[in-house]
C-alpha cells in the first residue's frame, strides 16, 4: 500500500489551527481551523499581525518575543506546549496551547515561524473550577 502526501491538504484539513507568519508578524496562511478557533476568516486573517489574536495587554511582550525568535533562529517552544490567553474575533477571551517551527531560507535565515494551536478554553475553565472547589474544601476543614 502506498501513501501520497498532499501537505497542503493535510495542513488545510488538521483539527489544529496552523498559522504562518512572516519576519514582522505578518499571517501568510491561516487554515480553516484557525478560523474556528479565532472566528476570522483567512481574507480577514491574511495579511495582517499577530496582534488580531493577541490580548492587547500582552502585545508588546509577544512582539518582542516574536522579533527576538526570528533574529535569533531559535525557539524553546519547538518541543513544549506554551500555554496562553487569546482573543476571538468577537472579543472574547479563550486559552489556546500551541507550539512552534522555524522556517528558514537557503541561508538558514529564519524567514517565518509556524505555530501549531489548539483550543483548550474548556479544559482551562475545567482546571479552574476544580481548583477552586479544592480550594473551597481545604479552606472548610
Amino acid at each position: 500500500m502506498s501513501v501520497t502526501l498532499d501537505f497542503k491538504t493535510l495542513v488545510t484539513q488538521l483539527g489544529e489551527a496552523v498559522i504562518i507568519s512572516d519576519r514582522e508578524e505578518n499571517i501568510l496562511f491561516w487554515n480553516a481551523s484557525a478560523e474556528r478557533i479565532f472566528g476570522f476568516t483567512p481574507d480577514e486573517a491574511l495579511g495582517k499581525t499577530l496582534s488580531i489574536i493577541t490580548p492587547e495587554r500582552f502585545r508588546e511582550r509577544h512582539s518582542k518575543g516574536y522579533f527576538h525568535t526570528i533574529q535569533t533562529g531559535q525557539t524553546k517552544y519547538g518541543h513544549t506546549l506554551l500555554r496562553v490567553p487569546a482573543v476571538h474575533k468577537d472579543g472574547r477571551s479563550i486559552s489556546i496551547a500551541f507550539s512552534v517551527s522555524m522556517l528558514f531560507d537557503e541561508q538558514q535565515q529564519a524567514i517565518a515561524i509556524a505555530a501549531i494551536i489548539r483550543d483548550e478554553t474548556e479544559r482551562f475553565q475545567e482546571e479552574r473550577q476544580l481548583k477552586a472547589k479544592l480550594a473551597a474544601y481545604e479552606s472548610s476543614d
